[in-house]
């Protein structure tokens, strides 16, 4: 079996790292090597992993090739050289032009996470809550996490959403949905383990506010980006967000807005919130009814986000300015 033998002297980065930069959870990593080698890990005096370049290569080369439709076990003893070629192979059969790893999985990503869309809303439909399951488990494995958030997780709630607002859905559909995208993202947020010296952030929604997919979605983005993060779940009043924020010692609060676009007691809360934390930590805002708070949340010094992308770009910046900062600091 060809499985990757790292030098030491490449070993650098921990599970937690590899599971970001490849979009597999860390339990998959260790599975693929233990029951296919299909890559050999260094291992320090305390036996804790640490990989290479190579390796993360290699990862995401077996996560593309698995995503095609083959088993690991059928992939795991090629070599890089032979994934790669079968990578190229896949791409040039469905018509693609170039052979260049991102761009194969930026243009046939979007027509595999239209079709695992596709069969997610249809397990959704028919209250298959076991297909739906396995869909998102799937394309978890076909694409990176962020990709599976923004082209899966979210156009998903997105379109039942519409569906039952159309009324070719009822509750009880979009009940079941959201409970197997909230039951995931919480295990997606669970899976990373960021460094102790990483910024904190808190996510939540404000008082009155139920839909909490918008904060689990912010929860397990700024997971991913390295973020420690403390997910506080929905409705919560002014006071109490303000207490986790103060005993964390958190950088920022993300609040997702998403119905009603007129509640007077929101504005008021918020403004609250804002007095009971003083000028720090940031206050950023998403979701559906954001947009309907814009002069409060202005007043208030809030950051509105206007997708996960833009949250994503807000927090990398934060951090890369919290780490600098505390690298000048004596």
């Amino acid at each position: 079996m060809a499985t990757s033998r790292s030098n030491p002297t490449t070993l650098r980065h921990p599970i937690g790292v590899v599971a970001r930069r490849t979009g597999l959870k860390p339990d998959l990593i260790r599975a693929w090597e233990r029951r296919y080698g299909a890559v050999t890990p260094g291992r320090t005096d305390t036996r804790r992993r640490f990989y290479s370049d190579e390796d993360i290569e290699r990862l995401l080369l077996l996560r593309r090739v698995v995503s095609t439709g083959r088993g690991i076990s059928q992939v795991a003893g090629l070599s890089t050289e032979e994934l790669e070629a079968l990578v190229e192979s896949e791409a040039a059969q469905a018509g693609m032009q170039t052979p260049a790893l991102a761009q194969v999985a930026g243009a046939a990503g979007d027509d595999l996470a239209e079709a695992f869309l596709g069969r997610c809303v249809g397990a959704a439909q028919r209250l298959d809550m076991r297909e739906l399951e396995m869909q998102i488990e799937r394309a978890s494995v076909a694409f990176s996490r962020t990709s599976l958030i923004e082209k899966l997780l979210v156009p998903l709630m997105h379109r039942i959403g519409d569906l039952w607002h159309q009324g070719a859905l009822r509750p009880i559909h979009e009940h079941m949905a959201s409970s197997v995208v909230r039951s995931f993202l919480g295990g997606m947020s669970g899976a990373y383990h960021p460094e102790i010296s990483a910024p904190h952030l808190v996510a939540t929604t404000p008082a009155r506010q139920r839909h909490e997919l918008g904060a689990l979605l912010a929860a397990a983005t700024a997971a991913g980006e390295g973020w420690q993060v403390t997910y506080l779940g929905p409705d919560l009043p002014p006071e109490e967000i303000a207490a986790a924020v103060l005993q964390k010692g958190a950088r920022a609060v993300a609040l997702s807005i998403t119905y009603p676009p007129d509640d007077p007691m929101l504005v008021d809360d918020l403004r609250r919130l804002r007095r009971l934390l003083g000028p720090h930590p940031l206050l950023i805002a998403g979701g559906r009814a954001c947009p309907a708070y814009s002069a409060v949340l202005q007043e208030i010094g809030a950051l509105r986000m206007e997708d996960l992308a833009a949250l994503r770009r807000e927090l990398h910046a934060l951090r890369n300015g919290a780490e600098s900062g505390a690298a000048k600091a004596p």
